[in-house]
């Protein structure tokens, strides 16, 4: 299907006559000139160009479409939360992950949208996640009993697959782990695919057969099979597991009575599956990434959990005495957002900044960016766990600081995702001790995600 059919899509709106200040050449003229000259292109650097010109930037991605950059606090709240149903999700990720992702909460829109997170938040009420607590640290052991001393694994690549076991565990009541490769194989497929036709000045209709397009329709095939399982087997069981997938199948709507069906089911999903794993492995990734560079850290983390824990395995219960730990995971998603851009379509026109702002035109907020402006963040590259303290989290600026998104679209496993990673990483830190191995070029690669690019390599420690 192409945009212009689509009635969720604006066309591009006129190049407005009053911007903000901007770069002069568009950023898909500033890609081709970076490939003629062999020069490294990365989205995050080039958004970085952009963000110097001020809290709220103009800028053409191509010609005819148009886009703001905004890096204030009260402007991201503007756009999150005061004026929510004013904007889209951006028609870029929209088109291009529909075909896989179907109309799960994270592409759906307006009432319809209200009404299937309404149906969906029960699963994460927070009795319900607490209750998730003892897979999530149960999963994590069995893991870390396949570890040996002296062994280098790849990081990234145990968090993806312990998190995916993780999530269909505890919002299936599926065991995966005879698959974990293979879907993790086909998500990061699909998650490149996906990457290459949003940023791809023009891209051949899906009917035209290359060996790029059949490897992602495989891998959403992969997918597909796997989340359609859950549904068949549940459906033709008819069991109530109290779990997500039960809540879906059974939910109805307490306004009109009505049941989602089962490709409203498939879209929710696909969608809790995919997301509900890769943005928390991301995050801890990386929290096991600065913790190896950071000696100092990883010694305040461990002489927390030595005290709290003695030895024993981590419960939700222990998270309220774990400070340091919670600190480790807030600085370690400030310095690397797992969703480190967010992208919308504006509806109708809006004032930003003091300036008009067109129907039809693109936000972009980036996490990534407002997280380490150093009026926020004193030293905002440095990795400083320390820093997340009461005082300075209330006097930190509301919209300064968001992983999880905000507003009516705020992630809705924020929840769950938080006492995962603090789960896994209490469960892991107080035993082992992770190196970098040398001789590795570990580079951020920002997909839908912001992903280790090599994966990670690190060598593992007894403690």
């Amino acid at each position: 299907m192409t945009t212009a059919t689509r009635p969720d899509i604006l066309p591009a709106p006129s190049r407005p006559v009053h911007t903000p200040p901007g770069p002069a050449r568009s950023l898909a003229l500033t890609t081709l000139l970076r490939r003629l000259t062999g020069k490294p292109i990365n989205r995050l650097a080039l958004l970085s160009e952009v963000r110097q010109y001020g809290d709220i930037a103009f800028f053409a991605l191509k010609p005819g479409m148009y886009a703001y950059l905004l890096m204030h606090p009260d402007m991201v709240k503007y756009v999150l939360v005061d004026a929510a149903d004013k904007f889209h999700k951006g028609p870029l990720f929209k088109t291009q992950a529909e075909p896989v992702l179907g109309k799960g909460l994270l592409l759906s829109e307006d009432e319809f949208h209200k009404r299937q997170r309404k149906l969906a938040q029960p699963a994460f009420h927070h009795q319900r996640v607490i209750a998730y607590g003892d897979v999530m640290v149960r999963y994590t052991e069995r893991l870390t009993e396949r570890w040996q001393p002296g062994q280098q694994v790849d990081i990234h690549h145990e968090m993806m697959r312990l998190t995916m076991e993780i999530v269909a565990k505890t919002l299936f009541d599926a065991d995966v782990s005879g698959e974990a490769e293979s879907i993790g194989e086909a998500i990061t497929e699909s998650i490149h695919r996906l990457n290459e036709r949003m940023v791809a000045p023009v891209n051949l209709p899906t009917w035209v057969p290359t060996k790029k397009r059949d490897r992602a329709q495989a891998a959403a095939a992969t997918l597909e099979k796997a989340v359609m399982s859950f549904i068949t087997e549940r459906r033709a069981s008819g069991e109530d597991k109290g779990d997500l997938l039960s809540m879906l199948l059974l939910a109805v709507d307490a306004d009109d009575g009505g049941q989602m069906t089962n490709k409203q089911v498939r879209d929710e999903a696909m969608t809790l599956f995919t997301a509900g794993h890769e943005t928390t492995a991301n995050a801890l990734t990386w929290a096991f990434y600065l913790l190896a560079q950071h000696p100092h850290a990883f010694a305040r983390l461990t002489t927390e959990l030595d005290t709290v824990l003695a030895g024993r395995a981590p419960t939700p219960k222990d998270l309220a005495n774990l400070p340091v730990t919670d600190q480790v995971i807030k600085e370690a998603m400030r310095l690397y957002p797992p969703a480190w851009i967010i992208n919308r379509q504006v509806m109708e026109e809006v004032q930003i900044g003091g300036y008009p702002v067109p129907k039809g035109a693109l936000i972009f907020i980036s996490p990534y960016l407002m997280h380490r402006d150093a009026r926020f963040f004193p030293e905002p590259e440095s990795f400083q766990p320390e820093r997340w303290t009461p005082e300075f989290e209330k006097a930190l600026p509301k919209y300064a600081y968001f992983p999880f998104g905000g507003g009516p679209r705020v992630c809705i496993g924020q929840q769950f995702a938080l006492m995962e990673a603090r789960l896994i990483l209490a469960a892991v830190a107080k035993d082992w001790r992770m190196s970098l191995v040398a001789d590795q070029q570990i580079e951020v690669e920002p997909l839908i995600t912001l992903r280790a690019k090599h994966g990670i390599r690190v060598r593992l420690e007894q403690r």
